[in-house]
C-alpha cells in the first residue's frame, strides 16, 4: 500500500514556454542563475535535480559528470531530453519525491528549485534527500517565502487573512505553498542538514520595475543584495546552501536504482526494471525511466 499525499502534476504542460520563455520572467531566471552559481560547487560527480521540469537549470550544472533529472511529469522530461539530448551524462527519471527510486548515498549534490512550493508534506522530503547524499555533499534548496514584504504589507492593510509571521505553510492556490524561513530551517536541521548560506532572491519582482528596467540590470541589482539573506529574509524567494551532518552512506559501485515501494535494489535492465521482492515493474520509454506508482 502507498500513501495518498497529493502530487502536483505538470503532465502535458507547456510550463517552460508559457511561464519562462513567454511569461516575462527573464529577470527572475537571471537572478536565480546568479544565486545558484554562488552555492553550487565548481565540480562534482553525480547531481540529483529534483523537480527538473523541462531542464531550465540543467545546463547550469556544467561542472558535474552526471546529472539525474527527476520530475513527476513524463512530458516535462521529454521536453528536457529534447533540449539536452540523450547523452549518457543525463538520466531522466519520472517519479514522485515521496517515493524516489535511488540507493542511499548515491549523490554528492542535489538541488530543489521552484519545487518545494508544490509539496503538501515537505518535512519527510528533507529526510529522504538526506539519505541519498554522501558525506560532504551539498543540497541547494529554493523555497517560496511567506514572510515577504508584499505579504507583510497586505496583512497589515487587512487585505489577506493569513499572517506572514506564523510558521505554518500557507496554501494560496491548490498545491501551491509559501513557507516561513524559520520552519524551513527547523525542518532541515531535523533532517540533519547544516545551513551554510542563505540568499534572498527576486528583490525587485514587481510589474512596474520589470516593465521599465532591463532584466539583466535588475538581476545585477539583485546580485548586490542577495548576501543579506544570511541576516534577514523578506523576498519572495530564498535560496539555501546546506550540507549533511552526521554519518552518511555511499552507494556501492554498480548500485543505482531501488524499488520506490519496498526499497529492494534493482538491476538497470531497460526496457523494463522488475523488482524481485514485490514484483512491480517499471518501464523505460524513449530514454525516460518511469517509476511513478499508483497511490492505491
Amino acid at each position: 500500500m502507498t500513501d495518498h499525499r497529493p502530487i502536483c502534476d505538470y503532465e502535458g504542460s507547456e510550463y517552460q514556454k508559457v511561464f519562462w520563455e513567454e511569461g516575462g520572467r527573464a529577470y527572475e531566471d537571471a537572478a536565480e542563475a546568479i544565486a545558484l552559481a554562488k552555492l553550487l560547487p565548481p565540480t562534482g560527480n553525480r547531481l540529483l535535480e529534483l523537480g527538473a521540469g523541462a531542464g531550465r537549470n540543467t545546463p547550469r550544472y556544467r561542472g558535474f559528470d552526471e546529472i539525474v533529472l527527476l520530475d513527476y511529469s513524463t512530458t516535462q522530461l521529454a521536453q528536457a531530453r529534447e533540449r539536452l539530448g540523450d547523452s549518457p551524462r543525463y538520466r531522466y527519471i519520472a517519479a514522485d519525491v515521496y517515493h524516489m527510486p535511488f540507493m542511499p548515498g548515491l549523490f554528492d549534490a542535489a538541488t530543489m528549485i521552484r519545487t518545494l512550493h508544490h509539496l503538501h508534506d515537505a518535512p519527510p522530503i528533507f529526510h529522504a534527500i538526506r539519505e541519498l547524499l554522501q558525506k560532504d555533499a551539498v543540497f541547494i534548496l529554493e523555497f517560496a517565502n511567506k514572510r515577504n514584504i508584499k505579504a507583510i504589507a497586505r496583512w497589515l492593510l487587512r487585505k489577506q487573512s493569513w499572517s506572514p509571521f506564523s510558521k505554518e505553510p500557507v496554501e494560496f492556490v491548490a498545491l501551491n505553498y509559501d513557507f516561513h524561513p524559520k520552519a524551513i530551517r527547523e525542518w532541515l536541521f531535523a533532517a540533519q542538514f547544516a545551513i551554510e548560506r542563505q540568499l534572498t532572491v527576486s528583490h525587485f519582482r514587481t510589474g512596474f520595475l520589470k516593465e521599465h528596467v532591463p532584466a539583466q540590470t535588475l538581476a545585477n541589482w539583485d546580485n548586490a543584495l542577495q548576501w543579506t539573506g544570511d541576516f534577514v529574509q523578506l523576498t519572495p524567494s530564498v535560496f539555501l546552501g546546506s550540507r549533511p551532518i552526521g554519518p552518511s552512506q555511499t552507494a556501492a559501485p554498480g548500485q543505482f536504482f531501488c524499488c520506490p515501494v519496498c526499497r529492494t535494489p534493482l538491476e538497470d535492465t531497460p526496457p523494463q526494471l522488475t523488482c524481485q521482492e514485490c514484483g512491480r515493474s517499471f518501464p523505460v520509454v524513449n530514454g525516460i525511466y518511469n517509476f511513478k506508482i499508483d497511490q492505491d
